[in-house]
């Protein structure tokens, strides 16, 4: 199985940019659908974009749609969210996890292996 471990999280301002990497090892990330989801105190798992084959085709959840970007680099087996204008409702744990279904999508149940999370928090 393929193993992710995310970085990048920490303190952004309001309106800043940060950007988070999914490093995978034991398989290549162009095995797999790609996704970050992500998790505030007191709330459920929420999706927030995806990716599948070079990285062209990609999909967002409506609340980060225009403000963030999700990218792969196959030669660093690495997937990256580029996360520009934050507001502080992103503040949240931020999850990478790899699809076997081939098919962009937003269910938990799509993705079959997870990271640990990074945290994000943006002050206002």
């Amino acid at each position: 199985q393929v193993q992710l471990v995310e970085s990048g999280g920490g303190l952004v301002q309001a309106g800043g940019s940060l950007r988070l990497s999914c490093a995978a090892s034991g398989r290549s990330v162009s095995d797999y659908v790609m996704g970050w989801f992500r998790q505030a105190p007191g709330k459920e798992r929420e999706f927030v974009a995806a990716t599948r084959g070079s990285g062209i085709f990609t999909y967002y959840a409506e609340s980060v749609k225009g403000r963030f970007t999700i990218s792969r680099d196959n030669t660093k087996n690495t997937v990256y969210l580029q996360m520009n204008s934050m507001k502080p409702e992103d503040t949240a744990v931020y999850y990478c996890a790899a699809g076997i279904t081939g098919i962009l999508s937003r269910e938990d149940r799509s993705y079959r292996y997870w990271g640990q999370g990074t945290q994000v928090t943006v002050s206002s």
